[in-house]
């Protein structure tokens, strides 16, 4: 068994043993849920720019994850946060993204299904005292008119402009009214919560959640027509089975809930949540064995599956929330997806050591390290950059 000395919280080292990784069985039937992997980005290390300021992405290795990703019967949610859309990825290097996504996608299709949804937001806006809400309407119509003119089909993110600019629910209502209006092929509406994004606090109108999901419902019961489905992402499992059973007939639920996302999958007797998750970037072995056994009906192996990632899951995405990107791009370095822990941004640097080696104990666990031995050589040499060896 391989040992590597992992930091922890009290400032010393201990020498822990890495065990075997489980062998994931692939989907290999339909599945039963529409199951979309949020995808991350790999930063290029050897580009030439201030990495505060200026993206630059390693789109070898980003679109090679995406292939991964299909592979094993995943869909690919493009170009969402967990791409770092507002910490690191501007409206200009997300362009490139979505073009090269939906390209390597075609290629893939056949085989695979290469299932995408892709990221439309108002990102090129900035968000300031000058801005109406028919600036974040255009800027909106912008992005779904690039999405939807290379076949792609959008995922309607969450707006700073807007949730900086409106004064009341009514302003949600004309804009959402106003963009959904437009889309050529139903789109998905994401509610990100402030944990996620601090600037998008009093979304929809209200402070008060069950005020703000009021909004939101009556949004998409106006527009079903154009509606695949909701994802909302407020860690709060009741509040989403709540608002699953108010949805309007044929809409879905995309759980975004990544610290309960088994039991939300799996569902109750009054229905289920489908999935759009950023740890399905991370834990996509599993999620996709998991899957494949819920299709099946064996549901003591899907939660057998998955309920060792959920305490990895809900480490990488510990307060503050928003850093969580760091755990999923060094979860892809670890398992030899990227040669290099690299992200847009300079994100790498947004965990501390101790968090990164109790995620390395915890994805041991979980049976989610590949290659132990070249897990344990990439984690040394990440840990040498910092002195420790």
């Amino acid at each position: 068994m391989t040992s590597i000395r992992l930091p922890r919280a009290d400032g010393t080292l201990e020498d822990y043993r890495l065990g075997e990784p489980r062998a994931f069985p692939r989907a290999a039937v339909p599945l039963n849920r529409v199951a979309y992997a949020a995808a991350h980005v790999a930063g290029d290390p050897l580009a030439d720019v201030d990495p505060w300021l200026d993206a630059a992405v390693d789109w070898d290795a980003t679109i090679a994850y995406r292939e991964y990703l299909w592979s094993l019967g995943l869909g690919v949610a493009e170009a969402m946060d967990t791409a770092q859309r507002g910490m690191g990825l501007g409206w200009k290097a997300t362009q490139e993204l979505i073009r090269r996504s939906l390209a390597a996608a075609k290629e893939n299709c056949v085989a695979n299904g290469a299932l995408v949804a892709c990221g439309c937001g108002t990102d090129q806006l900035e968000p300031g005292p000058d801005v109406t809400t028919d600036d974040v309407v255009r800027a909106y119509e912008e992005q779904l008119g690039f999405i939807e003119g290379l076949g792609g089909r959008a995922v309607l993110m969450a707006s700073r402009a807007l949730a900086a600019c409106a004064t009341s629910p009514d302003d949600y209502e004309r804009a959402y009214d106003r963009v959904l209006s437009q889309a050529r092929q139903p789109v998905i509406v994401h509610w990100l919560g402030e944990m996620f994004d601090p600037a998008l606090t009093g979304y929809w109108g209200h402070d008060d959640l069950d005020q703000a999901m009021d909004v939101c419902l009556s949004i998409l019961e106006a527009h079903a027509a154009n509606v695949d489905g909701v994802k909302i992402s407020l860690l709060d499992k009741d509040r989403e089975i709540a608002m699953r059973r108010r949805l309007p007939e044929g809409v879905r639920m995309y759980t975004g809930d990544d610290f309960n996302f088994a039991e939300l999958i799996a569902g109750d007797r009054e229905g289920h949540s489908d999935a759009l998750l950023g740890i399905f970037d991370a834990i996509a072995p599993a999620a996709s064995g998991a899957l494949g056994a819920l299709a099946r009906g064996d549901t003591d192996v899907f939660y057998d599956i998955l309920e060792p990632t959920v305490a990895l899951s809900r480490h990488i995405f510990k307060a503050p929330t928003r850093f969580y990107k760091t755990g999923i791009v060094f979860m892809a370095y670890l398992n030899g997806h990227q040669d290099h822990f690299v992200m847009v941004g300079g994100q790498q640097t947004a965990r501390s050591l101790v968090h990164l080696a109790e995620l390395v104990r915890l994805a041991d666990r979980a049976g989610l390290l590949r290659d132990p031995d070249e897990g344990a050589r990439r984690v040394r040499a990440v840990l040498a950059v910092h002195g420790v060896v």
